[in-house]
């Protein structure tokens, strides 16, 4: 499973995004601007093989959280929510080669 730890600090997340990747699930986590107030944390998923700007946005999943600690949590608790509802799916991306 995914844990707050392996996410870098909200202060790393202010400056540019972070990536990461668990049995074939990667994951990317970036600040964006608000169509109102402020910013939101963007929490996309994607299967193996390819990096994010590589892989259909077909592929990609995304969720949006609170820029804050609590959001960073809230995107780990997805995140591992997804992985486990199918596991199947992202422990086996690796082998999908001719599926892009």
């Amino acid at each position: 499973m995914i844990q707050r730890d392996d996410i870098l600090s909200m202060e790393f997340l202010k400056k540019t995004e972070f990536t990461g990747c668990h049995y074939g699930m990667r994951y990317r986590l970036e600040g964006v601007s608000d169509d109102g107030a402020g910013r939101k944390l963007r929490c996309t998923i994607w299967p193996d093989p390819f990096n994010f700007y590589k892989t259909p946005e077909e592929k990609k999943e995304t969720a949006e959280f609170s820029f804050a600690e609590d959001g960073v949590v809230e995107a780990v608790a997805w995140m591992n929510g997804r992985f486990l509802a199918e596991k199947d799916k992202w422990e086996h991306s690796g082998e999908d080669w001719d599926s892009f």
